[in-house]
């Protein structure tokens, strides 16, 4: 018999307190629902937490956001959440440097006038055509905001929704990137520069929807910025709000199954056996992890169940996580990130390293730079990471305790990995390689056994148009009680999960919707 807990009488559970799962959770809880928010890992805030050793701290999923001043959209969103405890600050002017083969750097900047000055200097007979891509960028990114309003909307209204803008709808989010690119843009360089970004939502301009690239480069042409004490700042600002409604987050409480009676949702049960009752349960572990682990096998076999099933997860990653001892900005570093191509296709930046091949793509960061409260102290420690996209053949044999069995194979890979990483972060940042007192990998397992992502996908499934233009992907699933939430249900990254988390929130109380003005 299990343990049944809920004399506390909660509305809402919430599985995942990653930025998504956080975000409805203090929504809900802003309007007076008791929230349960629970987190498997042993630190709330998903990718948004941030790790320490030896006296260096990460991050470990957020570098930069776009539109989060307390002017913009998804800043307005994080104030009334917050109650204006969680602030973010410019980067800086420029906040992307981009690099290619023949010696050219791109200059990414606010505002989007500069950027665009930026690219007309260097691609002189291609002014139009810029002009033509950042219009379509706005038409794309008006468009993706009415798919993303239909993900909380019941039916038919939906349905009736989704009819009206059809056309608009199969333009820009039908397509991929590529596919609008090559319509508008006749220089190949050129191509590569405007696609190049596409590690920010994780989706190979040949494979990724438009209306993706559209929104998440959008959100950056006001500038970028980062959260003031770094990303566990956000978990810090908005978990007071949940317990100050009477609600709780709890970390280290994995969910094992979510309870299903009568065809409805009524709780979860942990996988210490206990269990939690509400009427209402959210999933903001991802759609298709929801899916496969925590639904029982009737719901799976629904058809929308099985739709979701059919989603690819993202990319998967390498990353070095670096501690420096030293004036870091004057031997290079920089607040803005860079973004280092070897070749001029950009689509090609998978690295593989059992194929012994050169890497063709790594982004560099140096977080402790963008932190106006890093304190560097008497020894002047800073932070790096860069990463490099993997591809999870690359570790499957490690997986499900292959690491443990198998481990001095998986110890001589990682070293291999890191030391080819190494060498690449080297050669773009000499000057910098001397102060390097740490260095400390993250892998792709790492990333599965803290997110529950399949195959380590760093943001969820699949950017694809069918992914955008599926039905199954809504906020109110087929199985009363049950929700989605976070990036999966809207787009990858943090300001897509903040506004898949108010999606889902808007599905359960309709009154959230007021905050999207």
């Amino acid at each position: 018999m299990q343990n049944q807990t809920d004399e506390n009488g909660f509305d809402v559970i919430v599985i995942g307190s990653g930025m998504g799962g956080m975000t409805t959770a203090a929504a809900l809880s802003r309007l007076n629902h008791k929230v349960l928010l629970l987190e498997q890992a042993q630190t709330i805030g998903g990718l948004t937490h941030t790790f320490s050793r030896e006296g260096f701290t990460w991050d470990v999923g957020l570098h930069y956001c776009g539109l989060f001043g307390h002017d913009q959209f998804a800043g307005r969103i994080l104030d009334w959440l917050s109650g204006r405890s969680i602030e973010f600050r410019s980067v800086g002017t420029v906040y992307d440097m981009l690099h290619f083969p023949d010696g050219l750097d791109i200059s990414v900047g606010r505002p989007a006038d500069a950027y665009k000055m930026e690219l007309k200097e260097q691609f002189p007979d291609q002014t139009q055509k810029i002009d033509a891509y950042f219009d379509a960028l706005l038409a794309a990114e008006e468009t993706m905001r009415l798919v993303s309003s239909e993900r909380a909307i019941p039916e038919p209204f939906r349905s009736a929704h989704n009819w009206w803008n059809r056309k608009k709808i199969q333009r820009w989010c039908g397509r991929t990137t590529h596919q609008v690119i090559e319509d508008i843009v006749s220089d190949p360089r050129l191509a590569a520069v405007l696609t190049a970004q596409w590690g920010t939502y994780g989706g190979k301009p040949t494979e990724a929807s438009f209306g993706v690239h559209a929104l998440v480069m959008g959100h950056y042409l006001q500038g970028a910025a980062y959260p003031v004490g770094g990303a566990s700042a956000i978990a810090a600002g908005l978990v007071p709000v949940i317990e100050a409604a009477g609600g709780s987050a709890r970390a280290g409480t994995p969910v094992s199954m979510i309870v299903i009676e009568d065809g409805k949702a009524v709780g979860v049960r942990t996988s210490s056996g206990e269990d939690f009752r509400a009427p209402v349960v959210v999933s903001a572990v991802g759609a298709g992890g929801t899916i496969r682990n925590l639904l029982p096998k009737d719901i799976r076999q629904q058809e929308w169940a099985q739709e979701i099933g059919t989603f690819k997860p993202s990319m998967c990653h390498f990353e070095i996580f670096l501690g420096f001892e030293g004036d870091i900005e004057r031997h290079g570093a920089t607040r803005a990130n860079h973004w280092f191509y070897e070749s001029w296709n950009t689509n090609d930046a998978i690295w593989s390293p059992a194929a012994n091949e050169p890497i063709p793509w790594m982004f560099i960061s140096f977080p402790s730079l963008k932190d106006p409260m890093h304190d560097p102290g008497p020894s002047n420690r800073h932070t790096g990471e860069a990463f490099v996209w993997a591809d999870w053949s690359d570790v499957a044999e490690f997986a499900a305790g292959g690491a443990e069995t198998r481990a001095d194979e998986w110890r001589s890979l990682k070293q291999k990995v890191e030391r080819r990483l190494m060498e690449f972060f080297a050669a773009k940042f000499p000057a910098l390689e001397p102060l390097i007192v740490h260095c400390e990998l993250g892998t792709p397992l790492a990333t599965a056994s803290f997110t529950g992502h399949e195959k380590g996908g760093f943001y969820g499934i699949e950017t694809t148009p069918r992914r955008l233009l599926s039905d199954a992907l809504t906020a109110r699933t087929p199985v009363p009680g049950l929700f989605l939430s976070g990036q999966d249900v809207a787009t990858p990254g943090i300001a897509g999960a903040l506004l898949g988390g108010m999606l889902g929130a808007a599905a359960i109380d309709p009154r959230v919707f007021k905050k999207f003005k």
